[in-house]
């Protein structure tokens, strides 16, 4: 059985102090109903400086889409879900805006609504041909591992048919300039319901239509002024904001007693504070794993699950979190990953940078990046599951008491004093240079505990994709729905072409925790098998005369068979608070 670490004090989410209350979740946000419209007065609006960023960051081999690849009971026609999805666009108006920039990036680039939009270039299918999970695989990590036409809102959904056992896939990208993890769920909770009801679309509705947009004339001056002043503010509060860091760790540190002190991995109860020696760790360069290299494409995804119930059961007896054991299984898949390449493991570190919510409420309706990044370095020479544990719940509380992710924050603001014209230069090179900053990022974005239905079709589970770059060839996501954590792994082909390996090092790592904790495997039910229905032979669409780049990744070839996966046991429906706020894709 696993020691209880001691849980240290935690400061409660802004939006909880002045409440009392549970701040809302993401997916309790609501959604208009069909045709009513929450579309903005404003025509134009600047990308914050988080979201230009990533804008930049994209380069040949190298997109930056978040999204999700999912699977659903039954077959969903591509006729009807183009128009259920058209239904629900006005609920969510940023996507129907693509990105525009200022002549000569003089300005920040800026969202307008697209004069020339087409449902049909976002709502696509395809079909294929053995229809195995790995095939599957494959076709997600072709299509998320595409760029976009930039002349066209930055997202699409495509329909995957062929599936065995009456299964119909949906693979979603987004682009990371229009959503993180967080406000990604925007387009789930707008087009998921939670009752089993087939939405009925009125025949006689009218297409979409859109505000015309602004003279360039006009487009231009306004992005001048906007650098300027956008600038000049983020200037005033970077300085603003260290001011305040500074002032309140000077007084942290002057408190020993005070709760909340921050404690250092090695003595819980020290009362000096570790923000220096924090920033000389987080200062050095991560010593570098065999995936950390330059990425330069192509994409490969994969996937595993474990039930949420024995995650919470490992979580209860050593005394942790939900999200400190994420972290740990991922230590132990990196750890036995690197030990098979031979990589000497005493006294390395394994550097992660978890992203850490910063929205007030929540609220998947505040669309954009609203996250900063918490950097743990967790040791890769311990073999004790529980000890490893314990030394991750450590390494977070240290990470969190020395504030290491307000200064990452403040970081990103100074960025943001960088004029639009230089960062689009340095973006693309910067992505480039031989910088390990962290070895890789690990998300949580938590979902709901109940079933959801798209047009009445049941999903049955949902596999989070973030993107890799720099010198981060592999990352991973991690999404609980409906009593499952459901862990999703994105690749360089070059910098990890064993990324499947992962899957199983994962689910080894867990069952030696799960051991060690003694904690019992989650019994299963076996539900009868569903009937396997008559396919017609794969249909291939045919290419347009002038494919655009964002249907590119549609063609998709066959894959090598693999075994299907093992029936997902009945899990507790309990929701289980982010320990570290509410985590975002990065």
């Amino acid at each position: 059985m696993c020691a209880k670490a001691p849980v240290p004090a935690r400061r409660l989410n802004p939006a909880r102090q002045a409440t009392g209350q549970r701040p809302m979740r993401s997916w309790d946000a609501t959604v208009p109903e069909e045709g009513e419209s929450i579309m903005p007065n404003r025509q134009r609006q600047p990308l914050s400086t988080g979201d230009a960023l990533f804008l930049y960051l994209e380069r040949e081999g190298q997109p930056i889409n978040v999204g999700a690849a999912s699977v659903l009971e039954g077959r969903i026609r591509l006729k009807e879900c183009t128009a259920f999805i058209q239904s629900k666009l006005p609920a969510i108006p940023r996507y129907l805006q693509h990105v525009v920039t200022p002549p000569l990036n003089l300005g920040p680039p800026a969202w307008e609504y697209d004069p020339h939009f087409n449902i049909r270039n976002h709502v696509r299918e395809i079909t294929l041909k053995e229809g195995t999970d790995a095939e599957l695989k494959a076709a997600a990590g072709t299509l998320l591992g595409s760029a976009m036409d930039r002349r066209r809102p930055l997202w699409d959904l495509t329909l995957v048919h062929g599936l065995r056992g009456n299964r119909t896939g949906m693979i979603i990208r987004i682009h990371h300039c229009l959503a993180d993890g967080v406000s990604g769920v925007g387009l789930l909770n707008a087009i998921l319901d939670t009752k089993p009801v087939k939405t009925r679309i009125s025949r006689g509705s009218k297409p979409l239509s859109v505000p015309s947009p602004e003279p360039e004339s006009m487009s231009a001056l306004d992005g001048v002024l906007n650098s300027c002043l956008t600038i000049a503010k983020r200037a005033w509060t970077g300085g603003e904001e260290l001011l305040t860091l500074s002032r309140e760790i000077l007084g942290t540190a002057m408190r020993p007693g005070s709760e909340g002190a921050p404690a250092s991995p090695e003595t819980m109860d020290s009362t000096s504070a570790p923000a220096a020696d924090a920033l000389l760790e987080i200062a050095n360069a991560a010593e570098r794993l065999p995936f950390n290299v330059v990425c330069r494409g192509p994409r490969k995804f994969h996937w595993t699950e474990i039930p949420l119930a024995e995650i919470k059961a490992v979580k209860q007896a050593c005394g942790t979190t939900v999200n400190d054991v994420f972290l740990a299984v991922v230590t132990l898949a990196v750890r036995r990953y690197a030990q098979l390449h031979r990589v000497p493991l005493p006294g390395r570190l394994l550097r992660i940078a978890v992203p850490v919510n910063v929205r007030g409420n929540n609220d998947v309706r505040e669309l954009g990046n609203r996250i900063t990044f918490l950097p743990v370095a967790i040791p890769l020479d311990i073999d004790d599951p529980c000890r490893l544990l314990a030394e991750v719940h450590k390494r977070v509380a240290f990470s969190r008491g020395a504030r290491l992710a307000e200064l990452v924050s403040i970081f990103g603001t100074w960025l943001g004093t960088i004029p639009p014209a230089l960062q689009a230069i340095l973006g693309p090179l910067a992505s480039q240079l031989p910088l390990s900053i962290c070895n890789l990022i690990c998300t949580n974005v938590p979902g709901p505990q109940q079933p959801l239905y798209m047009m009445g079709h049941k999903l049955l589970s949902c596999y989070p994709h973030v993107p890799i770059g720099g010198e981060m060839g592999m990352n991973c996501a991690v999404m609980t729905y409906n009593g499952t954590a459901f862990f999703g792994f994105s690749g360089d082909a070059h910098a990890i072409p064993d990324l499947e390996r992962l899957e199983k090092f994962v689910n080894d790592g867990f069952k030696k925790l799960r051991q060690a904790a003694g904690v019992p495997a989650a019994r299963t039910r076996r539900s009868p098998p569903a009937p396997r229905p008559k396919r017609s032979p794969a249909r291939v669409p045919s290419p347009p005369s002038k494919p655009p780049a964002s249907r590119a990744a549609s063609q998709v070839g066959p894959a090598s068979a693999a075994p299907e996966p093992p029936a997902k046991p009945k899990a507790e429906p309990e929701r289980e608070p982010n320990a570290l706020s509410t985590a975002a894709g990065a």
